[in-house]
């Protein structure tokens, strides 16, 4: 179980303490922030991308399979859900994440296909694309 305790500065940035690290998490000026560090949003994609390297790397190491780096670029973005042909969504916007992922070693063209595959199957990119429920609680504290 992840745990993450996030608090407030001032003006739109927050410092998140996860175990004995610190994040610390801002807005760029333009939307109001002080640019301080990265976006929610910047954070969520770092995580998809570090997550799905981690997989991949772990998968190819226990098949034993020459893995010299890899490199994920990710993009969020929000779209018109008309627009995506493969949605169930039709009305409304929808969140769109471009993932691009660059690998280098010496692979096949079957071994990058199941890397592929198995990018699909990192922790977070399940949680992403899965049913999630968030449960709030709220404690007022004088």
């Amino acid at each position: 179980m992840a745990k993450v305790s996030v608090t407030y500065q001032k003006n739109l940035q927050h410092v998140a303490k996860i175990r004995n690290h610190s994040i610390i998490l801002d807005e760029p000026k333009d939307v109001g922030g002080d640019d301080k560090g990265p976006s929610p949003y910047e954070i969520m994609l770092a995580s998809l991308g570090a997550c799905t390297s981690m997989t991949m790397l772990m998968y190819a190491g226990r098949k034993g399979w020459e893995v010299d780096n890899i490199e994920i670029d990710l993009e969020h973005s929000r779209i018109h859900a008309k627009d995506c042909e493969t949605c169930e969504t039709k009305e409304g916007h929808l969140d769109k994440i471009t993932r691009i992922i660059r690998i280098k070693g010496n692979l096949n063209d079957e071994q990058r296909n199941k890397l592929l595959e198995i990018a699909e199957k990192c922790p977070v990119h399940r949680t992403l694309t899965h049913e999630n429920l968030i449960e709030d609680k709220i404690e007022l504290v004088v």
